[in-house]
C-alpha cells in the first residue's frame, strides 16, 4: 500500500470532491506536498483527517472553527480519539441548539402544513403587521428558545 495519495485517490478514499479537498487546502484544514511535476500528494492519514471535517461539517459546525480547532491540535496533526472527546464536548452546547432547533422545525411544519386552516386569519404562525419586527430579524418565532 503506498504511503502517499493523489487527488483521485484521496477523493474516492474519503468521498469528497477533488474541488472540495483544494478548497480545503486553501483553508490550512489539509496540506499535500508536490511532485516534480506539481502535481500534489497526500499522507494517508489525511483520511481521518478529513473524515474529522466531514462529520463535523455535517452536524454543522462552521469551516472557521472547524479549523481553529484543527489548529489548537498543533504540529499540523490528524485529531486523535481523545482529541475528537475534547473536540465534541466544545461542541456539546452548539449541537444540542442545532437539535433543539431542527426539533421546533419539524414541529412546526408538521403542525403548519397539516392544520387544515387554510386561512391567514386564522393562523398561529402569520405575522399580521409586522409585529415580531421588534423581537429581531428572520424567523423569531422559529429561533425563539424554550
Amino acid at each position: 500500500m503506498q504511503d502517499l495519495l493523489t487527488i483521485g485517490e484521496l477523493s474516492a478514499r474519503s468521498g469528497v470532491a477533488p474541488s472540495a479537498l483544494r478548497y480545503y487546502e486553501r483553508l490550512g484544514l489539509i496540506w499535500s506536498t508536490r511532485t516534480g511535476g506539481n502535481q500534489r500528494r497526500y499522507e494517508r492519514p489525511m483520511l481521518r483527517r478529513i473524515a474529522f471535517i466531514r462529520v463535523s461539517a455535517q452536524v454543522g459546525v462552521p469551516l472557521e472553527d472547524i479549523g481553529a480547532a484543527l489548529a489548537s491540535l498543533g504540529e499540523r496533526r490528524t485529531p486523535t480519539k481523545a482529541d475528537w472527546a475534547r473536540l465534541s464536548r466544545a461542541w456539546r452546547g452548539r449541537l444540542d441548539e442545532q437539535i433543539a432547533l431542527m426539533e421546533r422545525l419539524r414541529d412546526q411544519l408538521d403542525g403548519c402544513i397539516g392544520c387544515g386552516c387554510l386561512s391567514l386569519k386564522t393562523c398561529g404562525l402569520y405575522n399580521r403587521g409586522d409585529e415580531l419586527a421588534t423581537q429581531g430579524p428572520g424567523p423569531v418565532r422559529l429561533l425563539r428558545r424554550g
